[in-house]
C-alpha cells in the first residue's frame, strides 16, 4: 500500500476544513501558535514511513502524553491503580468539575484532567526522579533523546489553570492524591508541554500497536494483557465526550491533545499521528479527526 500517496490525497481532501475551528487560545503560549500548519505521518510495524507537510515540526502535545503517564502508572502500580482511577468513558469534558464531585473525587478515567492529575501524583510519589524519569521514558520509546519539556508552555498553562487547580484540590479533600497540590500540578503541567513532532510520536505509538513485542523502556515494563487494556481504554476514553464519535468516524484506538495533536493505533499494523492546532468544541483538532477518518476509508483498514 502506497501510504505517502494516501496521506497526500487525504491532505488535498481536507483542505476545505483548514479555516474550521481555533487553538486553544486559554493557554496563552499555545495561542500564539500558527494555527495554519498540518502535519501527517505513519510508521508500519514494517518499518515503512510516510510523512507530510509539517510531520517533523514539534509541537505541544498536551493530552497525548497522559498514554505515557498511564504506562508509566500501570507498570509501577499493575491493577492497584483502578483504585485511585476508573476505566470508564466520561461522557463530559475533559475537564469536568461537577462529575468529580459528584463521584466523590474518584475520576472516571486516566485521560480526562482529574484522572492524570492523579497519575502525576502517582509518580511523584514512586519515582526518585520523577521529571527526569518521565521525559527518559519519553525519550526511550520515540528513540529521540532531544525531546524535551517547554517550560513556558507549562508556566502559561498554570498561570491560566484556575479549573485544574480546582480540580487538584477536590481530589485532595478526598484524599484521593497525597503529594502537595502545587508540586501535582507543575508535574501535571510539564508532562503535557513535552514537544513531539507527528514523526516522532508515531514512532513512540508503535510500541502499543506492537503488543506482540515485549514493552520495556527505560525501566518501565508491560505485559502484552496491559498494553492491550490500555489500547481499550484510548479506544472508549481518548477523546473525552467525542470518543464515540471518533470511533464511529475513525475505528481506531487514539489520543488528542489540545495542543492539535492526534496519534492513532492499528494494532499489528501501525501507528499514525497527526496535526493541525485549530480545535472544534470538543477541544479535538477539526483537521485531524478528518485525516484520519479518510485514511481508515481509503485504506480500509481499522479495528471493526
Amino acid at each position: 500500500m502506497d501510504y505517502l500517496q494516501i496521506l497526500e490525497r487525504i491532505h488535498k481532501a481536507i483542505l476545505p476544513y483548514s479555516k474550521e475551528g481555533k487553538q486553544a487560545d486559554y493557554i496563552p503560549e499555545l495561542a500564539n501558535v500558527n494555527p495554519d500548519q498540518f502535519g501527517m505521518c505513519i510508521h508500519t510495524l514494517s518499518g515503512e514511513t510516510a510523512a507530510i507537510e509539517s510531520a517533523d515540526t514539534r509541537f505541544s502535545i498536551q493530552s497525548i502524553s497522559k498514554v505515557f503517564a498511564l504506562a508509566m502508572c500501570h507498570s509501577i502500580k499493575g491493577d492497584a491503580l483502578w483504585k485511585r482511577v476508573g476505566k470508564e468513558p466520561s461522557g463530559t469534558a475533559f475537564n469536568s468539575l461537577v462529575q468529580l464531585e459528584m463521584e466523590k473525587g474518584l475520576p472516571r478515567n486516566p485521560f480526562i484532567n482529574a484522572g492524570a492529575i492523579v497519575m502525576a501524583d502517582i509518580l511523584l510519589s514512586h519515582l526518585s526522579n520523577p521529571e527526569e524519569d518521565f521525559l527518559r521514558f519519553v525519550r526511550a520509546v520515540a528513540n529521540n533523546n532531544t525531546i524535551e519539556y517547554n517550560h513556558s508552555v507549562a508556566l502559561s498553562e498554570r498561570s491560566t489553570g484556575y479549573l485544574n487547580a480546582a480540580i487538584a484540590n477536590l481530589l485532595k479533600y478526598h484524599g484521593t492524591i497525597e503529594n502537595d497540590i502545587e508540586e501535582v500540578l507543575h508535574f501535571y503541567f510539564l508532562m503535557c508541554s513535552i514537544e513531539m513532532s507527528c514523526r516522532e510520536l508515531a514512532v513512540a505509538f508503535a510500541a502499543f500497536a506492537n503488543h506482540n513485542r515485549p514493552f520495556d523502556y527505560a525501566g518501565i515494563t508491560l505485559t502484552t494483557s496491559q498494553v492491550k487494556r490500555i489500547n481499550a481504554i484510548m479506544q472508549t476514553c481518548g477523546f473525552y465526550d467525542e470518543a464515540g464519535e471518533f470511533a464511529y468516524l475513525v475505528g481506531l484506538p487514539g489520543k488528542s491533545g489540545v495542543g492539535g495533536g492526534i496519534v492513532a493505533i492499528y494494532p499489528l499494523r501501525y501507528s499514525v499521528a497527526v496535526w493541525s492546532p485549530r480545535l472544534n468544541s470538543k477541544g479535538n483538532s477539526v483537521m485531524g479527526i478528518k485525516a484520519l477518518e479518510l485514511l481508515t476509508t481509503e485504506t480500509a483498514e481499522s479495528i471493526f
